[in-house]
């Protein structure tokens, strides 16, 4: 009798932590109250809208993005073609230059004279920093000759 209860009391307990259909039930009760019964179909006319917008997209913009994009294209092609034959003659005429012993010398020296350039450009640089110090110096000196006759003459 007493094996019989403890069973029983086993089998409720086992039910209790193992079913969970009536906590189930209620989830679902739950949901189907908050979606058909507070919201009152909102979701699904929004997705009708959204169904209209792209089955007007699909009939009416897509058709006309097609035909400018046929049109169009013909002339990006043509340009991308007078492009590329323009580049391709860039780069013949680059690889005849260096190939030609007159323009690589000339190219050469023309290295030449712009190095000679800037190592001129240098030494005046150097020229007019050196003179400008030589000025700094001079103006010094007579502004402190000047401090002092003025302080000379300030005691009197």
């Amino acid at each position: 009798m007493t094996m019989d209860k403890i069973a029983k009391d086993v089998g409720d307990i086992q039910c209790r932590l193992i079913d969970h259909r009536p906590v189930i039930q209620g989830e679902i009760r739950y949901f189907v109250r908050e979606f058909e019964e507070k919201r009152g179909f909102r979701e699904s006319r929004l997705l009708d809208n959204i169904n209209k917008m792209v089955v007007e997209t699909n009939e009416q913009a897509l058709p006309k993005c097609s035909e400018h994009m046929h049109e169009h294209l013909c002339e990006v092609l043509t340009r991308l073609e007078a492009a590329n034959h323009m580049s391709q003659r860039i780069q013949q005429r680059e690889l005849e230059a260096q190939q030609s012993p007159q323009l690589q010398a000339s190219i050469d020296r023309q290295k030449e004279d712009w190095e000679a350039f800037l190592k001129e450009q240098q030494r005046l640089k150097e020229e007019v920093d050196e003179e400008h110090l030589k000025a700094v110096g001079r103006l010094s000196t007579m502004y402190s000759e000047m401090k002092k006759d003025l302080a000379k003459f300030s005691r009197f």
